[in-house]
């Protein structure tokens, strides 16, 4: 290529033709009208692609109550917390449940920031602007994550209802936060590396980390408080029924019947004195740890999830288990796994899952073609290629090996809408942006922005076909750090 300066500039005769050829179009002047005054999104906003996508579906789940990150980035665990919240409301009978996601966040804090300084011990050869140290260094304790992360956290701490360990100004807005553990952390790591050159043993080093981890947990604890050992418990079950021994709900005992000529349960019901009393039965826990309440409340385990990816990738080849090095929180938990797999398994999948009554932790690029307030993600409806009078052609493959579209959000489907061949054209997506984004905290996808940008789902084993569960087994192949898909989300 030449060297020539004159030659890699914008030539002034080249704008005068640029704005010549800009101005002379009046579908140009219209839409800088509509851009300028209300800005691309809403300028670009196409009501007949809305108008396409209704908010109804033939398979939907009934979730409880939306729930809010506000401003930090635990996507990634509301959108699990929100799939295991939907089956331990369905299996107990609830109206409504929310965990903890602060609870999961100091300990997601306190783990990344201990994984951080065991990977610093892993790598004190290496140069500080090494390719590998400065993506280890990035972001010490980084609020992003993967389902795998939030398995690895519950399976060692637990669960907590809301109620036991509410939010916090840090945890709701946690970049202050973050920032000076961050840095703590990054001072510690230059010690360590500083002390290694000195000539301690690998004895003293991890002495010495000991240490500094007494420092991160006091920095976490004065920021979200201390989070708790044992708990209360305490809950009610839908009016529309009993609870069992155990606290199971059941329906009434009259149904089914057919000697019965009205519901006797009704009768015994409606003979009791009218009292403002709240007579549903009750849920009762006193000094339950979380281990405990995970095991004996949550009727699914998290080890049972397996992570599916469709990245059509040459240097990624479907029916592969991958895994990539350094991407763990808790550091003797092992690092991030997936299985990249065709579309049409992706796909299926997925709506087995749903089918069954199941909802599915997934992520995707959440900034393409997507109205976050109106609650849309489709390519029909952000239609910037009217706009801007040009087209958008690159593929998903394209979008991340060039870094264009990698996953950054993750939320949980919880309904989908079959068409008269049986095949899926729109989806229904819980958000944890509040009731205020989308419609009532909702979204809607459409099938092709769904093949297009969703790329990782978190599917039960049950719902793997044959091929896909036996690539459990297969021995990973290995990636970097920095490599493409998956990507942490935010």
């Amino acid at each position: 290529m030449t060297t020539d300066a004159s030659a890699r500039a914008i030539k002034p005769e080249l704008l005068r033709t640029y704005t010549e050829d800009f101005n002379k179009d009046r579908a140009n002047l219209i839409a800088a009208d509509a851009a300028v005054s209300a800005g691309v999104l809403k300028a670009a906003t196409d009501y007949r692609g809305v108008r396409a996508l209704p908010r109804d579906f033939s398979i939907e789940l009934k979730q409880g109550s939306i729930t809010n990150q506000e401003r930090s980035g635990r996507c990634w665990m509301f959108a699990s917390l929100n799939t295991l919240r939907y089956e331990l409301m369905h299996r107990w009978n609830l109206e409504d449940f929310e965990f903890s996601e602060t609870y999961l966040f100091f300990w997601d804090a306190m783990e990344k920031s201990n994984t951080y300084l065991e990977n610093v011990l892993r790598t004190l050869d290496e140069a500080t602007d090494s390719r590998l140290f400065e993506a280890i260094n990035w972001g010490p304790s980084d609020d992003g994550g993967w389902w795998q992360m939030f398995a690895a956290l519950v399976n060692k701490y637990g669960l907590v209802p809301k109620s036991a360990y509410p939010e916090s100004e840090n945890s709701r807005n946690s970049d202050d936060f973050k920032q000076y553990l961050n840095s703590k952390l990054r001072e510690f790591a230059a010690e360590l590396r500083r002390r290694s050159v000195a000539g301690a043993s690998e004895d003293e080093l991890r002495a010495l980390k000991d240490e500094y981890m007494g420092t991160v947990y006091r920095i976490c604890a004065v920021a979200l408080g201390e989070p708790p050992e044992k708990f209360d418990f305490f809950a009610r079950t839908k009016d529309d029924a009993e609870a069992d021994a155990d606290g199971k709900a059941e329906s009434c005992k009259c149904e089914g019947k057919s000697d019965a000529k009205a519901c006797k349960c009704d009768k015994d019901k409606s003979d009791k004195p009218k009292t403002g009393k709240d007579e549903r039965p009750q849920i009762r826990e006193i000094g339950i740890t979380p281990l405990e309440f995970y095991k004996k409340y949550v009727p699914v385990d998290v080890n049972d999830f397996v992570t599916l990816a469709n990245a059509p990738l040459k240097n990624r080849p479907f029916n592969q288990r991958y895994r990539i090095r350094f991407s763990a929180n808790v550091a003797e938990a092992g690092d991030m796994e997936f299985v990249n797999v065709p579309l049409d398994v992706f796909k299926k999948a997925a709506l087995d899952q749903l089918t069954a009554g199941h909802p599915i932790w997934f992520a995707c690029d959440c900034t393409q073609f997507a109205l976050r307030k109106d609650g849309f993600f489709d390519q029909s409806v952000v239609r910037v290629d009217q706009l801007f009078g040009t087209e958008f052609t690159g593929d998903k493959a394209h979008g991340l090996e060039y870094g264009d579209s990698p996953s950054n959000h993750a939320m949980t489907f919880t309904g989908v809408n079959l068409g008269e061949d049986g095949k899926p054209n729109r989806w229904k997506v819980e958000n944890s942006w509040g009731k205020d984004a989308g419609k009532d905290g909702y979204y809607v996808m459409s099938d092709a922005w769904f093949d297009r940008y969703v790329t990782e789902l978190i599917i039960r084993k049950e719902y793997l076909d044959d091929a896909t569960r036996a690539l459990l087994a297969a021995e990973p192949v290995e990636l970097d750090p920095w490599q493409p898909l998956p990507r942490r989300c935010r």
